[in-house]
């Protein structure tokens, strides 16, 4: 049934009844997709939500592809969709999704295709994934009579390559990045550099070239060496080696250097794509203001190396690939913000923004949403408040998400954009600049569809209408349905919606691939889990089954997604979901506790900040340095040595009443002693994880202060130890095991001494953030008016028998500012300022180690830093990167493993010499984090450290602490 606007923007998160034949309105039902039959060819979340919206659309024939690699690869790793679709006749295995080789995906799009001939499927969904944006793949499946729901061939040719997406911009007056987009076509030149020797080649090479270009004598000769590389993809050859292409790419990079000093360049594979194909070079230079050409060389000598492994990323290294690679001026201070498109191929549509510049290695960690009405909103609420330097930031924010709108909505137009795709950008400042085209729906498209619904009008009666809050919905009406749809009114839903990836990662963000799902809560109020259905349940048991997070491909496990009428609310609200969110496995490592960590340090400092793609490393940096600060404490010896201070000054109180002294030290020592776990437990929890305790200090950075190098109070402890026990999830839930929250006794303490502290600041009138005047009053021992003596004591008396030992909590402030935890801080301008030290490469790499410490290993072995594929050599033909008898170089590549989908290169901790290779089976070979590679003779000894003087250690400096806090 069709529904009013408003029944949608008051019911923002319900799934509507999208089965539009359903509906009254002739008009309505003629978009009805009952009668589309898709073949869903993508994994993930996506595939789990493609296969909902279907149903609720009323498709009942469609079908998923299903890769075997994980359940090859990967034990009890079976899609968990296979719970909901269990009909096998809709299920259709492959090998692998796309192949290893240009052959294999070749022979793999043919086998798709017949797949959905043989099937009776009419369409193909290739949802967010690489095959959705591959051009040939499209084309394939529309000369086959099939629909693509997505973009059509002729508009990812356009806009999906980087390098015609770049020249197309350019020709519709949209601001690009300085940079090449034509490196092939140079190459080629420098091979044959003159109009007769590039048409003898084509006579040579019998390459089928339009004659009317050849014969065109104004074309510019980079233009003709392009129409000349095309037509030799179409006969699968090449006409120039890898190490040419190399040459050029290192030449163009050297003069990149020069025109931009001080500047690094990022080399980008026009296929790639989510931090796949993608190298950035130059970092020496960074800080040379005059580099001589010796350094210049130096630093462009690194291209070739990284063209191979861009190339051999994304898998065009093959005879007959186009192997354009981008060369960019890399913009230091990036913001990656992007516009949400919709076309039908005649009109385009905006909507609105998202801030992903919360990133690592090119991959996506938090995805904000960036809308007008939610800037208005912010930039109002700032004039409330009369922070002017933010309402003028966040003006300019504003100007440029319009700018960027109205050229995303251009660009579209003229590449005939007919279903989504996403318009991405960096921004510097007030300024941006056009990056690529995606040409598909994007893994955060969900948080569009929160800020936006489309409202699809009868262009004759403007009552007659139907509202669609889905994406993948609108990319099906558009496969079915196109030039009839007509243009959409956005309608605005929230004002704010932001969504965190979690990953299959470790404390310091590194894929840890295999680990077992054993538990996943119940999603709550305002949450939406993409999971691909791991939270399914058992449907006849009822219970949770386990599953394998697999490492064949990427390391996304769900997206955690919510809304609210502004950023500050969906950050909450994104807080709330993660802390109530319990994750248990076998060797599982997510980056759900980083997450509650970034989310609070914006909802601290302040969320509408302005992070550059720069802020994660140097941020996860800091955090390693928390954590090595919380590593020197022991929190069970500072509550013992705090209880003798205690007794030290009882004693002393009552050096003149001995009869008194032992009741009184023995009264106490009872206090204390009950408050013992009260305390530790949260303190040890804080400690132990970096990232609980970075947002921690975040959002308590304002109740306490540093007065003569003493901890004071702000705020009341008490108050501040119970919003610990809330964020950490511990607080008093009957129905949770004891180990998981605060114990009884602990919390029946603890509201009473809330009651006690609560009742007492009411009756001097006191607002929260006032503790330290309550504790100025309460330091005095005459009795204010309306207190008599003893009842002034005994208010007294509980009072500081409620707080005593509350100062241990002053600890973790300590280990922030001995962090520097609070030099990472936002300005007046919202713009981010990162300390020079935080972007120092060696204290990151030792900040890394910290977060996660290398695997156990013997002194004379080389082990696995984590589990995924080995490689031995750089690119297929190319030498190893060490032998058996070799010497090698701390710092010195030593292998490559690539796991969820990406290739890290693995450099020497220290220098030594190669006794023997222990890896059997060569490339490709699976290997196990810690699993020994080589047996090696180091250059110098390890000496290990004598664990008693670890802990003498830990003790002298938890000593010098309490003395700033007692």
């Amino acid at each position: 049934m069709t529904q009013t606007a408003d029944y949608y923007t008051n019911n923002p998160l319900i799934h509507k009844d999208r089965c539009l034949s359903q509906s009254p309105s002739e008009w309505v039902r003629s978009f009805s997709c009952e009668d589309l039959k898709p073949l869903i060819v993508c994994r993930g979340p996506i595939r789990k939500e493609a296969m909902d919206v279907y149903e609720e659309m009323g498709i009942s024939h469609y079908g998923i592809l299903l890769s075997e690699k994980d359940s090859i690869v990967y034990t009890n790793a079976l899609a968990p969709e296979l719970r909901q679709l269990t009909d096998p006749n809709r299920v259709h295995r492959v090998p692998d999704y796309t192949g290893a080789s240009k052959e294999e995906r070749v022979e793999r799009i043919h086998q798709i295709i017949q797949i959905a001939i043989d099937n009776g499927y009419d369409s193909i969904f290739a949802g967010y994934g690489f095959m959705a944006e591959d051009e040939e793949f499209v084309a394939a499946i529309e000369k086959a009579g099939l629909k693509f729901i997505g973009p059509c061939a002729a508009t990812q040719a356009n806009a999906g390559k980087k390098d015609e997406a770049k020249r197309t911009a350019l020709s519709v007056n949209v601001s690009v990045t300085p940079g090449i987009d034509n490196v092939t076509a140079r190459t080629l030149l420098k091979k044959y550099p003159s109009r007769d020797k590039l048409l003898a080649l084509v006579q040579a090479e019998g390459l089928a070239c339009d004659k009317a270009v050849l014969a065109d004598q104004k074309l510019p000769l980079e233009d003709l060496a392009d129409q000349i590389l095309y037509a030799s993809y179409e006969k699968g050859i090449d006409l120039f080696s890898i190490e040419e292409l190399c040459a050029q790419v290192q030449a163009e990079v050297a003069e990149m250097f020069k025109k931009y000093p001080q500047s690094r360049v990022r080399l980008k594979a026009i296929g790639g794509g989510g931090g796949k194909g993608q190298r950035i070079l130059g970092a020496a230079l960074l800080t040379v203001k005059n580099a001589d050409d010796k350094l210049i060389q130096q630093a462009a000598a690194d291209a070739p190396g990284l063209v191979r492994e861009i190339l051999n990323e994304v898998k065009a290294n093959g005879v007959g690939d186009n192997k354009n690679v981008l060369i960019e001026l890399n913009i230091e201070q990036t913001r990656h913000n992007e516009i949400q498109l919709l076309g039908n191929g005649q009109w385009c549509i905006s909507l609105g923004g998202r801030d992903c510049s919360l990133q690592m290695h090119e991959q996506k960690l938090l995805e904000v949403s960036s809308t007008q009405e939610g800037l208005l909103a912010a930039i109002a609420n700032a004039k409330t408040a009369g922070r002017k330097a933010e309402v003028k930031a966040l003006e300019s924010d504003l100007k440029v998400l319009q700018r960027m709108e109205e050229e995303a909505a251009r660009f579209g137009e003229a590449v005939g954009l007919d279903s989504a795709s996403t318009f991405e950008c960096i921004v510097d400042r007030d300024r941006h600049y056009f990056m690529e085209v995606n040409t598909r729906i994007q893994v955060e498209h969900r948080v569009t569809e929160l800020c936006y619904s489309l409202k699809f009008t009868n262009p004759k009666d403007k009552k007659d209408f139907f509202v669609v809050d889905s994406l993948v919905e609108a990319m099906a009406l558009l496969a079915q349905h196109k030039e009839r749809l007509p243009k959409p009114e956005r309608i605005v839903r929230f004002n704010a919606a932001v969504e965190a990836r979690l990953n299959a990662t470790d404390a310091s963000l590194s894929p840890h691939a295999g680990g077992m799902i054993r538990y996943w809560s119940k999603p709550i109020q305002d949450e939406i889990r993409d999971d691909q259905g791991i939270s399914l349940v058992n449907p006849d048991t009822g219970l949770f089954m386990k599953y394998k997070v697999a490492g064949a491909y990427d390391s996304n496990i769900a997206l955690l997604i919510t809304h609210g009428e502004e950023r500050q609310n969906s950050f909450e609200y994104l807080s709330q979901i993660i802390r109530s969110t319990t994750l248990r496995g076998t060797d599982l490592a997510t980056n759900l506790e980083f997450h509650y960590g970034l989310v609070n340090w914006f909802i601290g400092n302040n969320v509408n900040a302005k992070p550059t793609t720069r802020f994660v490393v140097p941020y996860l940096t800091l955090v390693g340095m928390l954590k090595e600060e919380a590593n020197k404490l022991d929190p069970v010896f500072a509550f013992v040595q705090m209880k003798k201070h205690y007794a030290k000054l009882i004693t002393e109180q009552y050096a003149d009443q001995p009869e008194q002294l032992g009741s009184a030290l023995k009264a106490m020592s009872e206090v204390l002693d009950r408050k013992g776990t009260l305390i530790i437990r949260p303190m040890e929890r804080l400690l132990e994880d970096p990232h609980l305790l970075s947002g921690w200090l975040s959002v308590h950075h304002k109740n306490f202060r540093i007065d003569n190098g003493k901890v004071v109070w702000l705020r009341n402890p008490l108050g501040v130890l119970n919003d610990t026990y809330e964020y950490l999830h511990m607080s008093h839930r009957p129905h949770k095991p004891a180990a998981e929250i605060i114990w009884d006794h602990d919390n029946e303490l603890l509201q009473r001494s809330l009651r006690f502290s609560r009742a007492l600041r009411e009756k001097f009138g006191l607002q929260r953030d006032e503790y330290f005047k309550l504790n100025e009053i309460l330091h005095n021992e005459e009795p204010p008016a309306g207190f008599s003596a003893a009842e002034w004591e005994q208010i007294r008396s509980s009072h500081f028998g409620y707080e005593a030992g509350l100062e241990l909590l002053g600890m973790l402030f300590l280990v922030g500012i001995n962090a520097k935890f609070w030099d990472l801080r936002v300005e007046d301008d919202l713009e981010i300022t990162i300390p020079e030290h935080l972007t120092d490469p060696d204290l990151q790499a030792r900040m890394k180690k910290i977060l996660v410490p290398p695997p156990a290993t013997k002194a004379d072995e080389i082990v696995a830093v984590c589990g995924g594929m080995y490689y031995a050599q750089e690119a297929p033909g190319m030498p190893a990167f060490v032998a058996e008898g070799m010497h090698f170089e701390k710092g010195q590549p030593l292998y490559i493993i690539e796991v969820m989908k990406m290739f890290n290169k693995i450099t020497a901790p220290f220098s030594g010499t190669i006794d023997k290779i222990l890896i059997q089976g060569g490339d490709g070979t699976i290997v196990q984090k810690g699993q020994p590679l080589f047996k090696v003779t180091p250059d110098e000894k390890f000496v290990e450290v004598d664990p008693k003087e670890i802990e003498r250690a830990k003790r002298e400096r938890t000593g010098e602490y309490l003395k700033a806090v007692l």
